[in-house]
């Protein structure tokens, strides 16, 4: 009898969290399309109905938060698939990249939607950060990334590329190989050492 509310209690579980990621997965799409959407409109994109969003997020701002807090959770994690410490500092920049570019819809969210700017979160360095900070550190280092210029400066550069390719994507129709692959040709050429 235990045995049973156990694997009941672990499939309700599974089943939040299920709801829980196709109520952000929604939310992405409906806010990237329609800044002003409403809960409604991304609990109709979502499948589920209106009170279960306000059971998962009461208002706008805590979802807006939650869009935050996963989106820090996917850096991280596209961060570690990329082996930043394997490699020259190049070639685990571009792995980056590669990584990032895959996070498009939900970074553009973040440039885009002026709720996020407010998000407390939004401001905070994030261990991502501090990663791709020390990777064009150890580039700069190693003599194969500009040593002439500030490692932030450097990280800015690199953020404004991949937002340029997303921008090329999304907005102006381009191909997303093409997209990715004229970021990472700029990329090589702004970080490369003098």
């Amino acid at each position: 009898m235990e045995h049973d509310h156990f694997a009941t209690a672990a499939t309700e579980t599974a089943t939040r969290a299920r709801t829980r990621r196709a109520i952000l997965d929604a939310a992405v799409t409906v806010l990237s399309a329609n800044h002003a959407a409403s809960l409604a409109d991304v609990a109709v994109a979502a499948g589920v109905g209106r009170t279960t969003v306000h059971r998962y997020f009461a208002e706008r701002s805590d979802l807006v938060a939650a869009l935050g807090a996963d989106v820090r959770e996917r850096l991280q994690e596209a961060t570690a698939r990329a082996r930043v410490d394997e490699g020259p500092a190049p070639e685990a920049l571009e792995r980056l990249c590669l990584e990032y570019f895959e996070l498009g819809d939900r970074l553009m969210l973040l440039f885009d939607v002026p709720q996020f700017l407010s998000w407390a979160g939004f401001e905070e360095e994030t261990d991502s950060d501090r990663v791709l900070v020390r990777l064009i550190e150890r580039g700069q280092a190693e003599g194969t990334v500009d040593a002439g210029a500030d490692a932030e400066w450097l990280q800015n550069v690199l953020w404004s590329l991949l937002y340029a390719a997303w921008m090329q994507a999304r907005d102006y129709g381009a191909p997303r190989h093409t997209a990715i692959s004229s970021c990472l040709h700029t990329v090589r050429k702004a970080m490369a050492a003098s």
